[in-house]
C-alpha cells in the first residue's frame, strides 16, 4: 500500500478551466469511479490552493501495487482528464511529492482493500 501527497503548479490564467475540470470530475463520478479500480486506487482527493498569487492542485491518493497508470487507460473519462491535465498543469514547476510521514487506516478498512 502506498499513501501519496502531490503538489502541481496550476499555469497562469487557468483558473476557470481548472473550475471546469473539477466539476467535470465531479459530474462523472461512477466512471471516474469504474477506472480507479483498474489503478488500484482505493481513495483519491483532490486539493486546491492559491499561495502567493499561484494556483496549486493536490493529489492525495492510498493505492494498492500494480495499478494500471492513467497514462495507459482507453476509457474516454481517462482521456479527457488528461487533456484538462495537458492544458492546466504546468510542466515547468514539475511536482513536489510530499513525505509520507504517518498512515493511519483502520485495520477494518485495510482488510477491504484488495492488495
Amino acid at each position: 500500500m502506498k499513501a501519496e501527497l502531490t503538489r502541481y503548479r496550476v499555469k497562469p490564467d487557468k483558473s476557470s478551466k481548472v473550475e471546469e475540470w473539477l466539476n467535470f470530475l465531479n459530474e462523472h463520478m461512477a466512471d471516474v469511479l469504474v477506472t480507479l479500480e483498474g489503478e488500484k486506487v482505493y481513495v483519491e482527493t483532490i486539493f486546491y490552493e492559491i499561495l502567493n498569487g499561484e494556483e496549486f492542485l493536490y493529489w492525495y491518493s492510498v493505492r494498492g501495487e500494480g495499478g494500471m497508470n492513467v497514462d495507459d487507460s482507453t476509457h474516454w473519462i481517462d482521456i479527457k482528464h488528461l487533456e484538462y491535465w495537458e492544458e492546466c498543469i504546468d510542466p515547468g514547476f514539475g511536482s513536489v511529492d510530499l513525505d509520507t510521514k504517518v498512515v493511519m487506516i483502520p485495520e477494518k478498512v485495510r482488510a477491504s482493500m484488495d492488495f
